[in-house]
């Protein structure tokens, strides 16, 4: 790197016999005297002021600098004085493509980071303003989940200013910097009664919607958006490439959660249980703004549809018809006159998901196969939610035994008899 240190108190001029001698500037005295100076990787001219008495620090900066731009941890100075809000605001609008993932993460931004440290410049970042920040977070946010998860946002907007050559590390990736533990709450799957109960408590015609959603693991957004195109009755499979979702207060078509098209076993129960469905409540065919609100529009016809003949509206069916099935069901309990049923998010349509996926691993299916089912992005998140519904090493061994041991006296009884 080829740089080089200005004097603006003094100038070099040339006597009339060609000898060179330093003059006061008209700056002699006042401001900054020493300008470090050098050529950034991008071809254009950084400097740095520092003030008289001060010109080793001024080289000491200069090759510092030549020593991060070789090591590749240079940081542009004027980009590293852009704030944490205006680099996240930036980030955020661009780093997914789901849009109701961006506003999340733009809520959470705006609720918990701007306020703390939105305003300080993405270069001086240190653990410390880290650490400082997750005590704010610990005081206003109760839930250690949902600290977890606005500290996930941040440090990812840090990573990716990393990435962009504005800060040299991560500073909540920092030893010092402890992650806020989220406390995942332990499934505890419905009975088959329930299951059953809640179903025989919803309207008629949407009864059928338990049996997708037990029998094949489905989410709610993919339950209400089934389409016919989606069945294979011969095959026995649900080809699962859209939900139902709402973005901004409108529905569209969108592929299901994480972009994760995916093929799900279509039991024969489930199967005959659409089937009757169909022959008294005919699919319906709906046309809405695929992806976003305004996406081109697709049609699909689909399998479930509300008592106007349209398609059915999450909020209002978990409102309307869901909570009072579950009340019905004695899960819930009936709300006070006057008042709405109580939050109970462990007892929503994704219930449903927990029940199929407690069947499947007391069946004895491998985990592997059940994340695929799900449309979990990770077997791992699959095995961390559901592990202790496995069946346990020493009730496979005493299963195995037992097995063995029938077999041997069902084999030494045949011969006794012979």
């Amino acid at each position: 790197m080829a740089g080089h240190i200005q004097d603006r108190w003094y100038k070099t001029e040339t006597n009339p016999d060609g000898k060179a001698r330093r003059v006061k500037t008209d700056r002699h005295g006042t401001g900054m005297r020493y300008r470090a100076r050098y050529v950034g990787p991008d071809g254009t001219e950084k400097s740095k002021s520092f003030p008289d008495r001060q010109k080793r620090m001024a080289e000491k900066w200069l090759t510092e600098t030549a020593a991060d731009m070789s090591r590749g941890q240079y940081i542009d100075p004027r980009a590293a004085r852009i704030t944490f809000q205006q680099f996240a605001e930036k980030w955020v609008a661009t780093h997914t493509t789901e849009i109701n993932s961006r506003e999340a993460a733009q809520r959470r931004l705006r609720l918990h980071a701007y306020p703390y440290i939105g305003t300080r410049p993405i270069a001086s970042f240190q653990p410390g303003h880290i650490r400082a920040w997750l005590g704010e977070l610990e005081a206003n946010v109760p839930s250690a989940s949902h600290r977890r998860i606005i500290f996930g946002t941040v440090s990812a907007a840090l990573s990716a200013a990393v990435d962009d050559a504005l800060l040299p590390k991560n500073p909540c990736q920092a030893r010092s910097v402890q992650t806020p533990k989220g406390s995942q709450p332990r499934v505890t799957p419905w009975t088959a009664k329930q299951v059953l109960s809640v179903r025989g408590a919803l309207p008629e015609h949407l009864r059928a919607t338990v049996d997708v959603g037990s029998g094949c693991g489905l989410r709610q957004g993919e339950v209400l958006g089934l389409s016919e195109d989606e069945l294979d009755f011969d095959g026995g499979w649900v080809a699962k490439r859209h939900q139902l979702k709402r973005i901004r207060g409108t529905f569209v078509f969108a592929p299901p959660k994480g972009g994760k098209t995916r093929d799900v076993p279509l039991p024969r129960s489930v199967a005959d249980a659409i089937l009757t469905h169909s022959e008294k409540y005919p699919p319906i065919k709906v046309t809405l703004p695929w992806r976003t609100p305004d996406g081109p529009t697709v049609t699909k016809a689909l399998i479930f549809s509300g008592s106007t003949g349209d398609f059915v509206r999450a909020n209002h069916f978990d409102d309307h018809m869901w909570k009072p099935a579950l009340a019905t069901a004695g899960i819930i309990p009936w709300p006070e006159k006057g008042q709405r049923y109580a939050a109970a998010r462990e007892h929503g349509m994704h219930a449903l998901r927990h029940f199929y996926a407690s069947v499947l691993l007391d069946a004895g299916e491998n985990i592997r196969a059940l994340s695929q089912y799900l449309g979990h992005s990770d077997p791992g998140f699959t095995l961390r939610t559901y592990t202790h519904l496995m069946p346990s090493s020493e009730g496979r061994t005493r299963k195995a035994v037992d097995n063995l041991f029938q077999i041997y006296r069902a084999l030494s009884g045949d011969r006794l008899a012979n």
